[in-house]
């Protein structure tokens, strides 16, 4: 991992302005002579820069997108723990960590962030921008805010505006977290019950009826207590106090709200996605509850060069991750007609 750092003020999207940012990235293979090799990677809610960690079977050597052919890049979004300014950095006001009084961001500030780190890294064309979920998010607005930089999309499990449905479960998560009296203290283990359940909340959506009922049924009807399927929503909340940090979730939840293409632009999203004329491969997940195959239907018939593929999976919304040999063969196919 390599850390960028803006010394100039940022200004965020809400008026706030920080005076400077670090953002940390992740970079794989190199640049061609012509610099018309890039695949720039935008990450989901609680990933990092090590795209090749966290999406095995799509992204690395031997991959369908593979560093010997291309110059990968992912970077730590604004707000997040794992590198970037966010909760966990100094506040250099006060020389002590931000916690919860990181100012609030939205999609455009990481984006505005990633085209910093763009132009430092000396990129001029990104020859395939690729986001899957609330990286969607961050792919859509960059096509739209660099129309000539970026040349292709590769969306998965992801939409033009953040839904109702979106929103009311973030702001359960975020009730959660707020349940947790700690959350607020200024330490990093603050809130770390409340992120838990937040993470359960999260899983509901992820995952969905039919995945949980056939993993976590429990074979003895005669069970009273300790079943599977609970033992299961411990066991993911657990995994991602231990790696994630209560204010960051609060913090990219309100972000993932905050996305609508169509906001400070006329207030027509689809408008917009029509001006969007770079080709796209759509990929949505038949089972996914939390950015269902509508949304993605909807990009398809809006954006004027866009190519749809439903896949039929059991895993919900973590089928864009969980699916990777179907989605690099639908990739490949696509990338090299």
């Amino acid at each position: 991992m390599k850390v960028f750092q803006h010394h100039q003020p940022f200004e965020l999207e809400n008026g706030q302005v920080l005076p400077g940012i670090d953002i940390a990235y992740d970079t794989y293979g190199a640049l061609n002579g012509d610099k018309s090799n890039v695949i720039w990677i935008c990450h989901h809610l609680t990933a990092s820069s090590a795209v090749a960690e966290w999406w095995p079977g799509v992204v690395g050597h031997g991959c369908v997108i593979d560093p010997k052919d291309y110059f990968i890049v992912c970077a730590n979004i604004l707000g997040s723990c794992y590198g970037s300014s966010g909760p966990l950095s100094l506040n250099p006001a006060t020389g002590k960590p931000w916690f919860s009084d990181f100012p609030q961001v939205t999609i455009r500030d990481m984006v505005q962030s990633q085209i910093l780190l763009r132009k430092h890294l000396g990129i001029d064309e990104i020859q395939l921008l690729v986001g899957g979920s609330m990286g969607g998010y961050q792919a859509l607005e960059w096509a739209y805010m660099e129309t000539e930089v970026v040349k292709k999309l590769f969306l998965l499990a992801t939409s033009a505006t953040e839904s109702a449905w979106g929103i009311a479960t973030h702001t359960a998560q975020r009730l959660a977290i707020e349940a947790d009296g700690s959350w607020k203290d200024h330490r990093p283990d603050a809130g770390a019950k409340g992120l838990k359940a937040a993470r359960a909340i999260g899983m509901l959506t992820y995952r969905n009826y039919g995945i949980m009922v056939k993993n976590q049924t429990d074979p003895d009807p005669e069970k009273l207590d300790d079943y599977k399927a609970a033992s299961y929503i411990h066991h993911q909340g657990n995994k991602l106090v231990k790696r994630f940090n209560a204010a960051c979730y609060w913090l990219l939840t309100k972000a993932m709200d905050s996305h609508h293409l169509a906001r400070g632009r006329g207030g027509e999203v689809d408008k917009i996605l029509q001006q969007l004329p770079q080709p796209a491969l759509i990929i949505g997940v038949s089972s996914d509850i939390l950015c269902p195959l509508d949304e993605q239907r909807h990009l398809s018939r809006m954006m004027p060069a866009a190519t749809l593929i439903e896949i039929d999976s059991a895993y919900g919304h973590d089928g864009f991750m969980v699916e990777s040999e179907k989605i690099a063969k639908y990739f490949s196919a696509w990338v090299s007609p």
